[in-house]
This record gives structure tokens, C-alpha cells and sequence, in this order.
């Protein structure tokens, strides 16, 4: 018997939700943006209005306003958006236990065992986008389908506040004109790839030889066959189960360009301590660091090394300010910059060493100064390195623990 999974997508999630808190900006096309004296000054979600009038998720504000020129702009207030996220999955939870996040706006649900209480896939959907915007007065749109790939492909297929249906009998007929990008798996360098292989559609994916694919994309080649052709035996996760991260980074634009290694420092320290708490958060150490930087004609490069399993932010930014010696000399400036690790591991299950000791005691200062912002918020203890510049003014730390999902 076929799995019945869902697609679950909140409407212009952002933008929604705005719009309850301000119900003076319906029937206006507005967006939810960055401060543009911060230089975070694009559009991270517009309403529908401004969808019709061409605005996209990532244009910068003046691109936004020559599309619509009667566009208003709107500060996000991230942790509303999280109380909104956090009602609605609860509602999901009274469907099924079986409820994975994709972002704080969307998720699967697999109501396979659901049915004899609650009625079909295309029922069970519809109560919950009722549901939803009773509670809420948000609206979502909910793909229905046996596989994860096909239910998120529905969601996308109708919008706003719409339930699409994709049975393994109609599935074809609905989606192989599609272009190959609609498939959440492609993004744009698989795209263009395909299309060198003249796979433009759904369809051309489905009825592609799996062997070529399997030349070309390695084993992500067989996925997306296996995806086009309605293959699939990933399970939805639970909901509490909670996904181990390959990876932790975090990146930031200063309010002004940095303009030698004195100003990189400073933000790469910010950096490396957000980083580090992160890893901590997930009682993991990383064995890889990262940086990357972006120039101000937005050109990037980004570099990385292994390292001695760490969660501390000092060595973390010694081996990324070492990075950035070996990759930039300042003869012109920066205007961002990423901390990242990778290579990460369960810190419990870390073999022991002859450096125990000193890593235990920077473990134990980094636990005890963990505690004490959670307690008394970020700000309350910092680097001495930290405290004296402008480029570090604006809330660093808040702010980048709440950047926009994507695709």
C-alpha cells in the first residue's frame, strides 16, 4: 500500500504574518526586508500583490520598488514568526507524530496510519489548512502525494491556501511538463547541467537512461531518476527527532566594508563565537574550518583546512584568520565574510588525549560563559576584541540565528 505523505508550505509566511499584526497593510503590496542602513536591505518575503507585480525573494530594495513602485517596506520581527511557526506545527502534530521541518514555514507529514480517524490524504489536508487558519489566520498550501519529492512538488504547484493531490495514476499527467528545476533536488548548476543533456522537463528526467545519469551526477543521478519516476522509500522523521547538522556557519555584512586585517579579525571572532556556541548546542567539535569572503563587487571565494576537533571560538578563528592571510591581502576591501566548519562529530563519543586537561578547562569556560548569556542574553559578557568598533554595532549574534530559509 502506498504511503500518504504531505507537503505542508505557509503562504508568504512572513509577509502573513505581518499582515495579522498589521492589518493596515492589506491591500497594499508591501515586503518584508532588511535595513538597508545595516546593508541588509533585501526583500526576504512579499505578499501577494507584490508576487503578482514580478518582486522576488532576494531583490535588493530599489530593484523591488522599480518593479512596484507603490511598494511598502516592512522590518521582520523574527520571533513573532517563530510563536506562529511553533502553533502551527503543533496543530500538524495533531494529525500524525510523523511531522519533519523543512524551515520554520514548511514540513511533511506522513498521515499513512491516520486515515481511519481522520479520512484521505486530500481530507486530511484540507482539515488542516481549515485548522491552520482558524487558529491562525494563516494560510498554507498542502501537497499530496506517496512520495516526499511528489508531496513537495504539489505544495508548489497551487497557491495560496490550496490542497494539490498527486496519486501514483495521475502523477505523470500533472508533472512531466514541468521543468526539470520544479523538483527540489535541482537547483540551478543541476539545471543547467541537465539541460546539457537536453533533460528539460519532468519528463525528459523520468524517461532519461538511468546509467547516463549515474555517469554524469554520481549517485545523486539515480535519486533524481528514482525521483521523476515516482521512486522513493525515504521515511518522514518524527517529530522530535532532531537532524544531526554535517556542517555550522554563520556569516554576516558589517554596517561599513572591512578595510584591513585589524577589522576582519574583529568579525571573524564574532563569527567564530556564534559558530562555536552552535556546536556546543549540538555537544559537537568540528575537524574542518572554513572561510569565505565577498568582495564589494560581490565576487566570492571561500577556502577551508582540517583542524584538531575543537568547539572553541578561538581556534576556530585563529585557523580562519590564517585563512584569510593566505587569501587576501587588503589591497581592497571586503564587504562580508563566513565562518564555517564542517567534519563535525559527537563530542561524547571523542577518543580521550595527552591535551585533556587544557581542553577540558576551555570547555568548561565556554559551557560556563553559554550559561551565562543564555541567562542574562548575548551581550551580557564579550571579547575584549568585540567591544570597541562599529562593526559590531548592530546585533550580530540575534539576527543571524534567524536568516530566511531556502531552497
Amino acid at each position: 500500500m502506498d504511503k500518504v505523505i504531505l507537503h505542508c508550505d505557509l503562504n508568504n509566511f512572513y509577509a502573513s504574518v505581518e499582515e495579522i499584526l498589521h492589518p493596515e497593510l492589506r491591500g497594499h503590496p508591501f515586503a518584508v526586508c532588511g535595513d538597508p542602513k545595516r546593508r541588509h536591505g533585501i526583500v526576504l518575503a512579499k505578499n501577494q500583490l507584490a508576487k503578482k507585480m514580478n518582486v522576488k525573494t532576494g531583490d535588493t530594495l530599489w530593484e523591488a520598488k522599480a518593479k512596484c513602485p507603490g511598494m511598502l517596506f516592512v522590518a521582520p520581527t523574527f520571533e513573532t514568526y517563530v510563536k506562529y511557526s511553533n502553533i502551527v506545527f503543533s496543530i500538524y502534530t495533531e494529525f500524525t507524530d510523523r511531522v519533519e521541518s523543512f524551515g520554520m514555514d514548511e514540513c511533511w507529514l506522513d498521515v499513512t496510519s491516520s486515515n481511519q480517524l481522520f479520512g484521505s490524504g486530500k481530507e486530511i489536508a484540507d482539515k488542516i489548512r481549515q485548522t491552520v487558519k482558524d487558529r491562525t489566520g494563516l494560510t498554507i498550501s498542502v501537497g499530496v502525494s506517496f512520495t516526499k519529492v511528489l508531496a513537495k512538488l504539489g505544495s508548489d504547484m497551487k497557491k495560496p491556501d490550496a490542497t494539490t493531490v498527486l496519486s501514483r495514476n495521475c502523477f505523470r499527467e500533472k508533472c512531466y511538463h514541468l521543468p526539470v528545476s520544479d523538483i527540489i533536488m535541482v537547483g540551478r548548476r543541476t539545471a543547467a547541467r541537465l539541460d546539457m543533456l537536453r533533460i528539460n522537463t519532468i519528463g525528459d528526467l523520468a524517461n532519461a537512461n538511468v546509467k547516463m545519469l549515474e555517469n554524469n551526477f554520481g549517485i545523486v543521478g539515480k535519486h533524481l531518476w528514482n525521483s521523476a519516476n515516482g521512486i522513493e522509500t525515504e521515511e518522514v522523521q518524527q517529530y522530535q527527532y532532531k537532524r544531526v547538522p554535517k556542517s555550522i556557519s554563520n556569516g554576516t555584512t558589517p554596517p561599513r566594508d572591512m578595510k584591513n586585517e585589524s577589522d576582519a579579525r574583529v568579525v571573524i571572532y564574532a563569527l567564530s563565537e556564534m559558530v562555536a556556541m552552535r556546536l556546543r548546542k549540538h555537544n559537537m567539535v568540528a575537524n574542518g574550518v572554513s572561510l569565505g569572503i565577498r568582495y564589494t563587487t560581490l565576487n566570492s571565494i571561500s577556502r577551508q583546512t582540517t583542524i584538531l576537533a575543537t568547539s572553541n571560538a578561538e581556534d576556530i578563528a585563529k585557523v580562519a584568520i590564517t585563512l584569510l592571510n593566505s587569501m587576501h591581502s587588503f589591497d581592497e576591501p571586503l564587504r562580508s565574510l563566513t565562518v564555517g566548519t564542517f567534519k563535525l562529530e559527537d563530542n561524547s563519543l571523542r577518543q580521550g588525549s595527552f591535551f585533556d586537561n587544557v581542553d577540558e578547562r576551555k570547555e568548561n569556560l565556554d559551557k560556563s560563559i553559554d550559561k551565562i548569556r543564555q541567562k542574562y542574553g548575548y551581550h551580557s559578557i564579550k571579547r575584549g576584541i568585540t567591544m570597541q568598533t562599529d562593526l559590531l554595532k548592530t546585533d550580530l549574534h540575534e539576527e543571524d540565528e534567524f536568516q530566511p530559509f531556502k531552497r
